[in-house]
């Protein structure tokens, strides 16, 4: 059993070691996960979202002071952009009454 948690969570660490980090979206501990990002960089990249707004594609990363070719070419096959807020289900209200309502002059006080 032991052999098999050690394994389980092996592969998830491998997973996630490889799995390419959104610099639209990752907060600074994210971005400092990637190679060459400290927390200096990592600020500078939050800080020209903020500014600027999203990256429209990865290359746009060497827009960020500090941030050059060199460091691209480290950082291009970890790095990927994309929906910054993806659409999710809007939850709506019933437009129907309940099957089972009670009336309110039912409710004893």
């Amino acid at each position: 059993m032991k052999k098999f948690l050690f394994v389980l969570i092996s592969l998830c660490s491998f997973v996630y070691a490889f799995a390419a980090v959104n610099i639209n979206t990752a907060n600074t501990k994210e971005l400092e996960t990637l190679p060459s990002i400290g927390p200096v960089k990592a600020k500078a990249i939050d800080e020209y979202r903020r500014e600027n707004g999203l990256f429209k594609s990865k290359e746009d990363i060497i827009k960020v002071k500090g941030i050059g070719p060199a460091t691209y070419e480290k950082l291009k096959n970890h790095i990927t952009v994309g929906q910054a807020n993806p659409k999710l289900p809007v939850a709506t209200s019933f437009s129907r009454k309940p099957k089972y309502a009670v009336p309110a002059t039912a409710v004893s006080k």
